[in-house]
């Protein structure tokens, strides 16, 4: 079946299991503001007080989401193929309500931590404090972030009405503007997908037609942005980050020194991945560059098309080179259908992967077109998967992972299908193809991921005192694009819309959600080579490392395997993993 299975969640809004949860969720989140407000005013800080209180607030804590991550998987992962499904959306609307009342009784047990003055002493005398030890240290220092419980309450009842709908109005504009193309009507996921087929002149009339439709919708998403970043920076300032940025990193568990190298490392290398664009770009008949149009077109024998039966060997077969766990997992997303496999109509862009924990299982959604590039897409997915299946192992809250490491295993993953085919294969023309095709992912990684980074930047510094229209993101954008592919582009055939069509612009949850991108890649090279080095027996220390990932600082993540990531000389032998590549492509195509 090409659809995902959801019927171990619920079977429907009528599901008599799905109205009983909802209710049930009603009573405990009544409870579970009671009990916080009980344990807010205990006035007793007697050392078997406090354990009893911690003990007792995070095992209803971890119940009552549980329960609340199935309701939410049911009707988002929904939502993610049928965005237009009314019923759907209103059931969301009631679930976000919900959520709202979660603020209060979160916002009392992070400052009844707070108060706490021999939390480390209190932690070792519990196994279930023990387990949430570095949990509850970073809830402790993170304290001097938190509002006051009237105005944590007010921030995410206003987000319904502000950020979230703004996410939603972008979801659904680039998930449902209609795209006549060749007398047919399409969706912009398809029209994206056209990148990647092999006539030149269907991709280019691809581009046009995707400007064309960001015309539409260009407006009304400029207002998106421009709501969801003015509140970000609202809500920073008023938790006393020095930025967005500065809360993005301390959420991603890693600091501006280790940021700081990254950027460096990906900025000096800057000009291998232009060698490679120019090279392309000749290879295709341009002289100024590769037009935009072009960025994805397959060279060699990459435009050969794959079944989805096809595509699911080919996983299968490279996931068994690195570990049976592995392979197991991928053999059962296949099998139990949890990936929802192709375009349609009212079906969001790109591909995801989502944990559920409660069933200790994961659904993936891609836009599978049949390229190679797609089984790659489907190849980091399951990565994320792995990643979920590793971490099943640890409590709820200890499973969740900060956004940089989340693309360590999916990154690593595509890197054993894509190695392991180059390994096998003895055709000069396939070993093109999928060399090309490596590096069309890393360049999407480093150096556009880096137009990214450029373009949140500035767009953040500049909502502060301005209203940034679509003509004036188009320019940032372009701007942005300028400096990070340099003369790899051609700069008369940009892309002043990508900020429309990146969901990950429109989050008041996750700003700059593109250095994790980066990071991931390179640490996962990084991880590649020692697995190279090392062989079998490192797939336990892998498993080891992103097993602590929920629970550890990132640099304390890394020092596991003796990774220094504040040091820029790491990603630089990461990015050289790269060079080698680009070297490659170079003397195939002499």
């Amino acid at each position: 079946m090409n659809n995902w299975s959801l019927k171990n969640l619920y079977l429907g809004l009528d599901d008599p299991k799905f109205i009983k949860d909802q209710e049930l969720l009603d009573q405990s989140l009544e409870m579970l503001v009671k009990e916080a407000k009980k344990v807010a005013e205990d006035s007793n800080f007697s050392n078997e007080n406090v354990i009893k209180n911690l003990e007792n607030s995070l095992i209803f804590q971890e119940e009552i989401n549980m329960l609340a991550t199935k309701l939410f998987a049911f009707v988002s992962l929904t939502l993610a193929v049928d965005s237009r499904n009314m019923e759907f959306n209103n059931a969301m609307v009631v679930l976000q309500q919900k959520a709202v009342k979660f603020a209060l009784p979160e916002t009392l047990f992070r400052k009844y931590v707070a108060r706490i003055e021999n939390l480390e002493n209190l932690i070792k005398q519990s196994e279930l404090l023990t387990e949430y030890k570095f949990m509850l240290n970073e809830i402790k220092e993170d304290s001097i972030h938190l509002l006051s419980e009237v105005e944590e309450v007010m921030a995410a009842e206003l987000n319904q009405s502000g950020g979230s709908l703004f996410s939603k109005q972008q979801n659904d504009l680039t998930s449902s503007v209609e795209i006549n193309f060749r007398g047919e009507v399409k969706n912009l996921a398809q029209i994206r997908n056209l990148a990647y087929v092999d006539d030149q002149e269907t991709r280019k009339e691809a581009y046009f037609a995707e400007l064309d439709a960001y015309k539409k919708i260009d407006k009304a998403t400029a207002f998106s942005l421009n709501g969801i970043k003015k509140q970000v920076i609202t809500m920073a300032n008023k938790r006393k980050y020095d930025s967005p940025l500065d809360e993005a990193l301390r959420l991603s568990r890693i600091n501006k020194d280790v940021l700081d190298a990254l950027i460096q490392a990906m900025k000096e290398y800057l000009p291998e991945f232009r060698k490679y664009l120019n090279r392309k770009g000749e290879l295709l008949g341009h002289k100024n560059g590769l037009p935009f149009y072009d960025l994805f077109a397959p060279m060699g024998s990459s435009n050969k098309k794959y079944s989805i039966e096809e595509a699911k060997e080919f996983v299968l077969k490279n996931f068994k080179t690195f570990s049976d766990d592995l392979y197991g997992l991928a053999k059962r997303a296949f099998d139990e259908d949890w990936v929802d496999w192709t375009p349609k109509q009212g079906k969001r862009g790109g591909a995801f992967c989502s944990r559920i924990y409660p069933l200790k299982e994961s659904r993936i959604m891609t836009n599978y077109d049949g390229s190679i590039g797609d089984i790659s897409t489907v190849a980091h997915e399951l990565g994320h998967a792995y990643h979920n299946f590793i971490v099943y192992n640890e409590r709820i809250f200890n499973a969740d992972y900060p956004m940089p490491i989340a693309e360590t295993a999916s990154i690593l993953c595509e890197t054993i299908v894509k190695k392991a085919v180059l390994k096998e294969s003895k055709d000069k023309n396939e070993i093109l193809g999928m060399i090309e095709q490596e590096l069309q992912d890393s360049t999407q990684v480093i150096v556009d991921i880096l137009s990214r980074f450029i373009f949140e930047s500035e767009v953040f510094a500049r909502t502060k005192n301005e209203f940034l229209n679509e003509d004036t993101l188009n320019q940032i954008m372009i701007k942005a694009q300028l400096e990070s592919y340099g003369d790899g582009l051609d700069k008369d055939f940009l892309n002043p819309g990508m900020w429309i069509n990146k969901s990950h612009y429109y989050s008041t949850g996750r700003s700059f959600y593109n250095f994790p991108y980066a990071f991931g890649l390179l640490f996962a090279k990084g991880i590649y080579a020692k697995y190279l080095e090392i062989g079998e027996d490192f797939v336990e220390d892998l498993r080891q490392l992103l097993r602590t990932t929920g629970k550890a600082s990132l640099i304390d993540v890394a020092k596991q395997i003796n990774i220094d990531i504040t040091d820029v000389q790491f990603w630089r032998s990461s990015l050289e993993v790269i060079k080698k590549d680009i070297e490659l492509f170079l003397d195939i195509t002499k």
